[in-house]
């Protein structure tokens, strides 16, 4: 086992406080959140038991990443209607733009606040001086 490896390895959780595996080799019966979306279910309010970590050789810090009991899941609520129309008009302020309020088929940029021609105007023919 690599010295990596052996930072991670902590079953009992006497190092890190809850017991800890490295990348890949957490035992069956435990999944990350994605894990357990990827199945329909979500934590449903329990405890974290366990945790896997992967050291990065960039930074030297661990990436973590927390481990739930698939047997103590719950299934995913299903989207009501009122969600579901909640979900549609956020996705609506996303693609209308605040200055000239025009919806755009697609999500306006963050970093311009506002829809590309609004934020590039282009010069229009009266604005533009005529030289012979």
């Amino acid at each position: 086992m690599s010295m990596a490896y052996a930072k991670c390895f902590d079953p009992d959780g006497s190092v890190h406080g809850i017991p800890t595996f490295p990348w890949r080799m957490a035992p069956d019966g435990l999944a990350t959140r994605r894990q357990l979306r990827a199945r329909g279910l979500r934590p449903g309010g329990q405890q974290v038991a366990a945790q896997v970590l992967r050291y990065t050789r960039r930074t030297g810090q661990p990436r973590v990443a927390y481990l739930y009991r698939i047997a103590a899941a719950k299934p995913v609520r299903p989207m009501t209607s009122r969600k579901w129309g909640a979900l549609a008009l956020a996705m609506l302020a996303r693609r209308t733009c605040p200055k000239c309020r025009l919806t755009f088929g697609y999500v306006i940029p963050a970093s311009l606040g506002m829809c590309v021609p609004c934020a590039y105007p282009t010069p229009s023919a009266e604005d533009q001086e005529f030289t012979p």
